[in-house]
């Protein structure tokens, strides 16, 4: 089947961890098409989703929080996984003892649990560059406060995130095909910047 990965990324941070996840489905055998969540376009032609974004203030972006309410119908009947890119530092834990990936759950999961059921959600740790920054985020991490929960560098478990993309592929191998979804073998590649049935 053809697998929609859409993400909205805020840096680039999570763009990176949505390819990494279609490139783990290619090599496992599945047929993707990697997007940002606006410029997905028409879904009928997919069979699986992973849909991903950044966290902000414990929320996902607006174009994937738009994305999964605009299709909800469809979503709803496929088989869809979440994933969010938001928690710095290199330990599992802050100082209190409280899970970094459990805090920064995005308040939006609960309402897609209702509204699409997927079948799981994962959070991933991600990046703080300063080059990357907008001024007021540049303005915020000179806080001192602020530097000791923000800090830089790159956080992300790539084996972590490939393990997790493995798992879905596997689940994707045990499942149906739905109709119509299907490529031929010379598409099954990651491709970027068309969806099914749109102008070249």
């Amino acid at each position: 089947m053809l697998v929609l990965v859409a993400y909205a990324s805020r840096h680039g941070a999570t763009q990176e961890i949505a390819e990494r996840i279609a490139q783990t489905l290619v090599a496992s055998g599945q047929q993707v098409q990697v997007h940002p969540a606006s410029a997905a376009g028409d879904l009928a032609g997919y069979g699986a989703f992973v849909i991903g974004s950044a966290v902000y203030m414990g929320h996902w972006q607006k174009e994937a929080v738009e994305f999964v309410r605009r299709n909800r119908a469809v979503l709803a009947g496929r088989p869809v996984w979440l994933f969010s890119s938001g928690p710095l530092g290199t330990e599992p834990t802050d100082a209190q003892g409280q899970d970094l990936a459990a805090a920064a759950e995005p308040k939006e999961i609960a309402e897609f649990g209702e509204a699409i059921a997927p079948r799981g959600h994962r959070v991933f740790f991600g990046v703080l560059d300063p080059g990357r920054l907008g001024l007021g985020e540049r303005a915020l991490r000179k806080l001192p406060a602020a530097r000791a929960i923000l800090p830089e560098g790159d956080f992300r478990d790539w084996a972590q995130i490939e393990a997790w993309a493995s798992g879905i592929a596997r689940d994707l191998a045990l499942g149906s095909e739905p109709a119509g979804s299907a490529l031929g073998a010379e598409e099954q590649q990651v491709r970027h910047g068309r969806a099914p049935g749109a102008a070249t």
